[in-house]
């Protein structure tokens, strides 16, 4: 598969073709001239018109409103206005997130003509930023999956190896990312939604703390719900930190509820160095295995830390239990995931759950639970969260796996319970995928992903560092540094 080799001799980055570019340096070659912005979104679309077919990782273009936008900015720039930090940039969204006059599914049938006539609120931020939305990216089912397939777009595949999947739900975002259709991505992660295709493409995510990006206008719920979802964040992809630092800048702030009196501060990085981190490294669990290849690159990441000078302990853990913090993690996305359902399909999964045999028949009874079982559920988040608060007075961040293997092969079987991963020979259930995610999602930690190279089998290991609430630009500097001394991202052999 060709590149764009003809316009990679710009004064920007010569070595680098303008197809993986940065957000940040796309911006600044429109800002200097040195590419515009229309030109820009002609090379992205060319790219995504040849290489996308055997992805489907872009399943909605406007070309035609993109180029007008790419023009306007253009001649913005040209008549000297005030621009954004994204100003003429030409990028991809999440198919949940609502468009203005971009189709917007969600993945559902019944959703397949919705045309949207209101941003969703991070989209709506990125646009005031500059930001030129050319298309939409694929995902499960009201994004429900750690796979990106569904019944309108059908299945994307990894651009690492087509016969695996992506990931999900921002799987089609992160294979976008990875094979160079767009700089940028909008994603969404309740059980590890950017932090899994992250990892599993090779890409950068950052879930940010719990409430600092406003989601309003995601799908789902339905269109025009209000509720956000408890445990779900939107946040920034990309290919490095820098454009996830530059996302969470624009996307963080308050509602609209808030905004007349809360201004959003987020504290400075704890060092200023890679030798001042102290750092946890919990990479294994008896409950939830990880695969030796994906292991032996989170060690090895570990290691680089140590050698930069970093404290770093292998045994620290906060006051309480993974299987403990998984099984609380559990009953509240039970709850989160079923805000959009009717009362007879709530009724539905009461009944699912009372039959103990029958397959998925806990997380039926989580979806249906009673307000006093999540009252009683929410108390031991917080009594987690406070036990987190006392573990991060020690340590400044603590690294993780994302997920217990590499990209899985694709497996659309039902019911989804029934589905297995492999780790170490071993068949292991589908829903461990969800487990160490799940550890610091539940407690609205802010989580950043970086790549930490490629595993035996050839396909590519996230590393995620999380860190204490609302101290999302110390993961995101830890992660910056960090990735200086492991490589960053690297290209799939075929794109």
């Amino acid at each position: 598969m060709t590149d764009d080799s003809s316009l990679s001799a710009t004064t920007l980055e010569p070595a680098k073709a303008p197809s993986y570019w940065s957000a940040t340096q796309a911006a600044a070659a429109i800002r200097t001239g040195a590419i515009s912005s229309r030109d820009y979104l002609e090379l992205l679309l060319d790219r995504v018109e040849r290489l996308n077919p055997p992805l489907n990782a872009v399943v909605t273009l406007d070309a035609d409103r993109a180029r007008r936008e790419a023009d306007a900015a253009d001649r913005a720039l040209a008549g000297g206005q005030d621009v954004g930090p994204l100003h003429g940039v030409a990028m991809t969204i999440k198919d949940s997130f609502q468009t203005i006059g971009m189709r917007t599914t969600s993945g559902a049938p019944e959703l397949s003509d919705h045309i949207p006539k209101v941003d969703a609120v991070p989209v709506a931020r990125l646009r005031a930023a500059g930001a030129v939305i050319f298309g939409k990216t694929n995902l499960p089912i009201y994004a429900g999956d750690t796979q990106s397939y569904n019944a309108v777009f059908g299945q994307t595949n990894n651009p690492w190896n087509l016969d695996r999947t992506p990931g999900g739900s921002s799987g089609g975002s992160a294979a976008a990312l990875a094979a160079g259709f767009t700089p940028f991505e909008l994603g969404s992660d309740i059980g590890g939604s950017i932090r899994g295709p992250a990892s599993t493409c090779g890409v950068f995510g950052h879930k940010p703390s719990y409430g600092i990006v406003p989601a309003l206008g995601q799908i789902p719920g339905p269109p025009g719900t209000l509720t956000q979802a408890d445990i779900a964040v939107a946040g920034p992809m990309a290919r490095n930190v820098e454009d996830l630092e530059l996302g969470l800048e624009i996307l963080a702030g308050p509602d609209e509820w808030h905004a007349p009196g809360y201004r959003l501060e987020l504290p400075v990085p704890r060092h200023q160095n890679l030798a001042g981190y102290r750092v946890a490294v919990w990479f294994e669990e008896p409950s939830c295995p990880i695969d030796d290849a994906v292991r032996e690159r989170l060690e090895a990441a570990a290691d680089a830390l140590e050698r930069a000078g970093a404290t770093v302990d292998r045994a620290a853990r906060p006051d309480f239990t993974f299987d403990y913090a998984t099984r609380v993690f559990g009953q509240l996305l039970g709850a989160a995931m079923c805000g959009g359902f009717s009362h007879q399909e709530v009724e539905d999964l009461a009944q699912r759950g009372m039959r103990e045999e029958e397959e998925g028949a806990l997380a039926a009874r989580w979806a249906s639970q009673r307000h006093r079982a999540w009252l009683s559920a929410n108390e031991r988040r917080l009594q987690m969260r406070r036990k987190w608060h006392e573990f991060f007075k020690d340590w400044d961040a603590v690294l993780l796996p994302n997920l217990p293997t590499t990209a899985i092969p694709h497996d659309h079987s039902e019911p989804m319970g029934a589905r297995r991963i492999t780790v170490n020979g071993e068949h292991r259930a589908y829903g461990e995928q969800t487990l160490w995610v799940g550890l610091t999602g539940v407690a609205y930690l802010p989580a950043t992903v970086i790549p930490a190279g490629t595993a035996a089998d050839g396909l590519p290991v996230g590393l995620q560092i999380a860190g204490p609430f609302l101290e999302d630009r110390t993961t995101l500097d830890l992660a910056r540094r960090l990735s200086e001394e492991t490589g960053g991202f690297e290209r799939p052999q075929s794109y």
